[in-house]
């Protein structure tokens, strides 16, 4: 009825003439119990939320709409059809009757009970085991004490792999130096990662030697130097060629494939058993610079800057299994599951360590579920909220941790559709990602957030006790986070052109970078160990007493023997030395602790 009004304040709830004076009716009073209440006195002009409001502010009732329909299409409350970002994700889940059929499987697969009562007692019991382990074991904890009412968790003293220092120093003088394109090229004739390379079409490739354009391709972008600078610095292809072989015979689906050909050639070495065996995975994100005027660019917080983050699932072994482009501004965490759940390699690990980004208790609860054990590194501990079993749960020595108890009832109700939301995710439905998006903050109306949410704060709390117990699981957590740290600075090692800033605007074309990146520091990781295991057995034929421990000292993030700089020569025909998965690296009387 104030279509054609421009008033600030527009009041309610009276006659309006609509076209002739004797059809004035009376408008019904507007209900803004909706309204939140830290918008109520802007709205309405009113600071009483019991007073009924006469009139409101064009603005900011406008703002508070469309802030309003901003947070229920984040939350999935609202929904818009036929939208890619906002449609109703309920229409990508399993059909009621498609979730019974794969209930027994999953079942099978996860341990869990899959009926409200059953599933609540199952967890109840679980986490009432956890606390009363920690809280008898507290006396004689003496790295974690109360000081002043605050948890203390005191560090541990690293400890230095015995041998490792000088180990290091005779594969360093050992090593043989290498230009970066050559292992590109020696890697490629041991394993022939460039066979999934193609065009669209699914057939060959008909141009000249495709092999020779393929590493070169993966050269110039995961080096980011770019078609142009490389043109001027191998004579063999033009920028126009190398730009083609990307645009029209590599995929982000293509190069995933080739990543996964090398990690599972990777774990068939023996050195990489002696760092992990490939059950867990340590997630974490480093800064990639865009340019400004990029629409896809965003400042980022914490490092300054505009840009983009590269997001990596590194393995307990080095090996990174899956990486991924997301924005600066997004949750981390949202992206934690999707690597796991689209790696198809070899290496297959249920456990999965993050930084303090892996903290929300939606991704605990949804990571229970899918038979994830998440154990992040804990920061910021009086920001935690502790969860008791019930409200009269006795706790000797802890209990001034606990501020709230977890709603089991509301658990038992929703399980069916948590469990719906995960057998889809399971199937391939939708993302983890996806759900993960619906299910954040922005989701308090949502009772399946709440449900998720309330599994969260059991299961973290379950593993927070964990976490308080065990100093090996702390000094497991730490050192896992160390290698994605360090994987973070090896692949922006390799990316040296350009100042490492990505020059594209192209959203899909970003995402190729990073794995194209991914692929080469995987190409680079390979050739290290190889190397590295060839030295270990020629010190071990020489009689040298290498102890197992200096061996898990050791990192394949190598660089000071490979030359990224120079004039470079593409030889597809090189010979190089024939690789050995088997090599013996250790004395026959060092072999006993070999894994």
């Amino acid at each position: 009825m104030h279509r054609h009004k421009r008033k600030t304040w527009l009041p309610l709830g009276e006659a309006e003439a609509l076209q002739q004076p004797s059809e004035a009716t009376s408008a019904p009073a507007l209900n803004l119990n909706w309204v939140p209440q830290k918008w109520w006195a802007l709205v309405t002009g009113q600071k009483n939320r019991n007073a009924v409001p006469t009139q409101v502010h064009r603005q900011y009732f406008e703002l508070c709409v469309f802030s309003h329909i901003l947070l229920e299409l984040k939350s999935g409350d609202l929904y818009i059809k036929r939208s890619s970002a906002f449609s109703d994700y309920y229409s990508q889940l399993l059909s009621w009757q498609d979730v019974q059929e794969h209930l027994p499987e999953y079942t099978q697969q996860m341990g869990l009970p899959t009926t409200g009562k059953a599933f609540v007692d199952h967890v109840k019991t679980w986490l009432a085991q956890e606390i009363q382990e920690t809280d008898q074991g507290f006396p004689d904890n003496s790295q974690v004490v109360f000081q002043n009412n605050r948890l203390v968790i005191r560090k541990a003293k690293p400890k230095t792999a015995k041998g490792a220092a000088r180990l290091k120093q005779m594969i360093a003088a050992r090593i043989r130096p290498v230009n970066l394109i050559d292992i590109l090229v020696d890697t490629e004739l041991w394993l022939r990662w460039t066979q999934y390379f193609k065009p669209a079409s699914g057939y060959q490739a008909r141009m000249d030697n495709p092999v020779a354009r393929y590493v070169a391709t993966t050269f110039c972008y995961g080096c980011n130097i770019g078609p142009s600078q490389l043109a001027q610095s191998l004579s063999l292809f033009n920028r126009r060629q190398l730009t083609l072989v990307n645009q029209r015979h590599i995929s982000n689906e293509q190069l995933q494939r080739s990543i996964e050909l090398i990690i599972n050639d990777y774990n068939r070495f023996r050195l990489p058993k002696f760092w992990g065996v490939g059950k867990s995975v340590s997630v974490d994100g480093t800064k990639w610079d865009i340019y400004e005027n990029n629409l896809l660019a965003e400042y980022h917080i914490r490092y300054g800057g505009y840009g983009g983050i590269g997001y990596y699932h590194v393995a307990d072994s080095y090996i990174a299994l899956f990486s991924h482009f997301i924005p600066c501004g997004v949750f981390e965490a949202l992206y934690l599951f999707d690597g796991l759940l689209n790696n198809h390699s070899d290496i297959q690990p249920d456990t999965v360590h993050g930084d303090t980004h892996a903290q929300s208790l939606t991704v605990f609860g949804l990571a229970y579920l899918l038979g994830i054990k998440l154990m992040p590194r804990i920061r910021k501990w009086k920001d935690l909220v502790f969860f008791r079993t019930e409200a009269d749960m006795p706790c000797q020595h802890l209990d001034g941790l606990f501020s709230e108890s977890v709603n089991w009832k509301l658990i038992e109700t929703h399980l069916p559709d948590m469990l719906r939301v995960v057998v889809s995710i399971k199937a391939g439905k939708l993302s983890a990602s996806t759900i993960l998006r619906k299910l954040s903050t922005n989701s308090r109306k949502n009772k399946l957030f709440k449900a998720f949410h309330a599994l969260g704060g059991a299961v973290r709390t379950g593993f927070l006790m964990s976490y308080l117990n065990d100093v090996k699981l702390r000094t497991t957590i730490n050192a896992a986070t160390n290698k994605s740290e360090s994987f973070n600075g090896f692949v922006q090692w390799i990316a040296f052109g350009d100042a490492g800033v990505l020059r594209t605007n192209n959203r899909e074309e970003l995402r190729k970078r990073i794995k194209f990146n991914h692929l080469f520091a995987n190409c680079l990781i390979l050739y290290n160990v190889f190397e590295m295991s060839r030295i270990l057995n020629e010190l071990a034929n020489e009689g040298h007493q290498i102890e197992p421990e200096a061996i898990q000292g050791l990192s394949p993030y190598l660089t000071k023997h490979a030359n990224r700089l120079g004039q470079y020569n593409l030889d597809i025909n090189r010979q190089p030395q024939p690789i050995r998965y088997d090599l013996p690296i250790l004395t026959e009387q060092a072999a006993v602790g070999d894994p």
